[in-house]
């Protein structure tokens, strides 16, 4: 994306290397080759739309947890019938149900640490925040919710997941990231009220911490702390924050024939412009045709926002490197189905996979990490 001395259309890996397939970092103007990212797959509150079916087992351990869940969702919401668990973890259960006419999920926190119910805290008054102030995307209508016992109670949208895993084993259809896209950026140009949404990320706190983690090397964090310097200085004139999903997946997309949903709340709020652009970049390793229209559109507001970009990729970088790093180490001293999933249950990568999986994410920091030196040589 840095159309002068270092580009921003990076190029991806293949399980078998091609020759000819390097390339400079987010160059629209020379091809890539494709690569396969393997990543786990994660269901999301109104995902697909076949028939309700099943029956829920409230027998044993497990049941007496389904109970107390299904229990708190009838406080606040009685007229909840539920059908099947949609997805289960040790965080959370996602419960699909009805509610006279219409379908619901539930989503209950099991684990109450104060990470997880801040987080299901923040998702509750983001749908509470979306009553008043309605985004310019489709997102889920807010049925009932208790931020006390985080327990969040939501319209089941009809649609089929733009992607089942983070890091989709293949690209998706164009027309499918087309859409995704789209409804990202109309997200991104929305300028809810003034204290409606806080500002979820520290971004220098975040530098630290990963160079602390020995994420980032020393130049690393110079570099990133003398962006974020350039781009405040860009905020004092012009006002650089931007409305950010904060998770923008696209297992958080749901694609019907009336547009794109978004779900999973629980990090919107002000970031730093690219946020999503980044995370959506980071995940579509396969797809160097959409790299390139995410990194042309970042650059296209300018220089501030190009670097404010380039920030946000390489802190999603080392966030999901070090997510992966922590999966394989417990892959290789784990053998059990469930060591081989990053976070949530399902279709999880192999231990083979994740490692194919690394190679191409720190292939790609390394050549954010170049875009951002790039970036420092011309301020």
């Amino acid at each position: 994306m840095y159309a002068a001395s270092s580009s921003v259309s990076a190029p991806t890996r293949s399980l078998h290397p091609r020759p000819g397939a390097g390339g400079p970092y987010l160059d629209p103007a020379r091809p890539t080759a494709p690569v396969l990212a393997a990543g786990r797959a994660r269901r999301v509150p109104g995902a697909g739309t076949q028939p309700l079916s099943g029956r829920i087992d409230l027998s044993g351990p497990q049941g007496a947890q389904l109970r107390t869940a299904i229990a708190s969702v009838h406080r606040i919401c009685p007229e909840f019938t539920p059908v099947q668990v949609l997805r289960r973890s040790g965080r959370s259960v996602l419960l699909v149900g009805t509610t006279g006419r219409s379908t619901a999920v539930a989503k209950c926190l099991l684990d109450h640490s104060t990470i997880w119910s801040e987080r299901l805290r923040h998702e509750i008054a983001a749908y509470r925040s979306f009553v008043r102030h309605r985004p310019p995307v489709r997102v889920p209508r807010l049925i009932a919710a208790d931020p006390d016992n985080c327990t969040l109670v939501i319209e089941r949208m009809p649609g089929r997941v733009a992607a089942l895993q983070r890091h989709p084993a293949e690209a998706p259809p164009r027309a499918d990231i087309r859409a995704a896209l789209g409804a990202i950026c109309r997200l991104n140009a929305w300028r809810p009220p003034a204290g409606t949404f806080d500002a979820p990320l520290d971004y220098a706190e975040r530098i630290s911490r990963f160079h602390d983690l020995g994420l980032l090397t020393d130049r690393d964090m110079g570099d990133l702390q003398k962006l974020l310097h350039g781009i405040a200085h860009a905020a004092g004139r012009q006002g650089m924050g931007q409305f950010c999903h904060g998770d923008a997946l696209l297992s958080n997309i749901l694609l019907s024939p009336a547009g794109p949903v978004l779900v999973d709340w629980e990090h919107a709020g002000w970031y730093l412009p690219g946020y999503d652009l980044a995370t959506l970049w980071t995940v579509l390793g396969d797809a160097p045709v959409a790299r390139r229209q995410i990194s042309q559109i970042a650059q296209s507001a300018g220089p501030a926002s190009r670097d404010a970009f380039l920030v946000n990729l390489m802190l999603v970088l080392t966030r999901e490197i070090r997510t992966y790093e922590t999966a394989v180490q417990r892959s290789m001293h784990d053998t059990t189905p469930a060591a081989s999933g990053v976070a949530h249950p399902g279709a999880a990568p192999s231990g083979e996979e994740q490692r194919l999986l690394l190679r191409r994410l720190h292939d790609d920091c390394q050549m954010a990490r170049r875009a951002v030196r790039a970036a420092v040589g011309t301020r």
